[in-house]
């Protein structure tokens, strides 16, 4: 007896929302197999902590750990938003680990690092969205590695009042808070989010503490126009940011914001120098540049370069 093929509902068939585009041959990230990726890796899985650049799929994780640079991602890694552009999991977030502040000071002093970049998700079911674990881990890590300089990569703390005043409290060297794109998608690729909180966030940032690098960064590739670019420089510059990153946008999946286009080295160059001449302490802008990527140069960088304004 010949067996019945029933045909497939097209309704259930599920086609790719968002095709992703091919990759031109400058976003092409290094591949790397030595002996200090897999020494970074297994510090890091060790601990049990979480890294930005495992759980949001960053290009330049192979270059990064090759040189024992991990970006850490505190308060575990279920986000309580979903910004359209992050491969970083969406949901109910567990409880906060209270050791997590001892586990990154440690893995900061395995890795001998001199500059950290310390993240997180957002948590907007935490009273004070986490500001609080924030100050613990900065402090942990100042007084196990007095010698490591301190990078914060936070959330916006979106109603959360004056809670961002407990990240700063703790004196980290580089305050950065990703405005990451234009006013006119932020509804499409960060519903969450609200642009004008983000410029506050920074703006007062700068206000309680002058002497902390304020850092922001924007992605490119998302349908924005040039205009709207040189407006949001504007719009930082006009907040004291310190130090701008630009950087291509790289669609995760077929399930998240389109990629519209990739930009090429020219025009990051272009919009590098569009920056620096707008009175920027650094701008660092190329297809792969991303929020901590070589985040220790440039730190040194924003340090000589305040040393020779002054």
């Amino acid at each position: 007896m010949t067996q019945k093929i029933r045909p497939r509902h097209p309704e259930k068939v599920k086609n790719p929302i968002n095709p992703i585009k091919k990759k031109p041959e400058w976003i092409r990230s290094k591949l790397s197999n030595s002996k200090e990726f897999f020494h970074t890796k297994t510090i890091v899985n060790k601990n049990n902590l979480v890294t930005v650049c495992q759980e949001a799929n960053c290009p330049n994780i192979t270059e990064c750990w090759s040189k024992r640079h991990a970006t850490f991602m505190i308060m575990g890694d279920t986000c309580t938003r979903a910004c359209a552009f992050c491969d970083v999991k969406t949901g109910k977030p567990g409880k906060l680990d209270d050791l997590e502040p001892i586990k990154i000071s440690q893995a900061v002093k395995k890795l001998n690092l001199k500059h950290v970049v310390i993240t997180s998700v957002d948590r907007d079911d935490l009273e004070d969205g986490g500001s609080s674990h924030f100050f613990e881990v900065i402090n942990q890590t100042r007084k196990t590695n007095p010698n490591t300089t301190i990078e914060v990569l936070t959330p916006d703390f979106l109603r959360k009042g004056e809670a961002y005043k407990k990240v700063l409290e703790a004196n980290p060297d580089v305050f950065n808070h990703n405005i990451e794109t234009v006013p006119s998608l932020y509804l499409k690729v960060r519903p969450g989010s609200r642009y004008f909180a983000s410029l506050e966030l920074l703006k007062n940032a700068k206000k309680i503490n002058k002497n902390v690098f304020t850092k922001s960064g924007i992605m490119v590739g998302l349908g924005e126009s040039k205009d709207e670019i040189l407006q949001v420089m504007d719009d930082l510059k006009s907040a004291e940011v310190d130090f701008l990153t630009i950087g291509q946008y790289l669609q995760p999946s077929v399930k998240h914001f389109p990629l519209d286009r990739y930009y090429t080295p020219q025009e990051f160059e272009e919009l590098g120098a569009i920056a620096k001449a707008k009175g920027f302490l650094l701008v660092s802008s190329s297809p792969l540049t991303r929020s901590s990527y070589h985040a220790d140069e440039d730190f040194a960088k924003l340090q000589q370069n305040r040393i020779n304004i002054h």
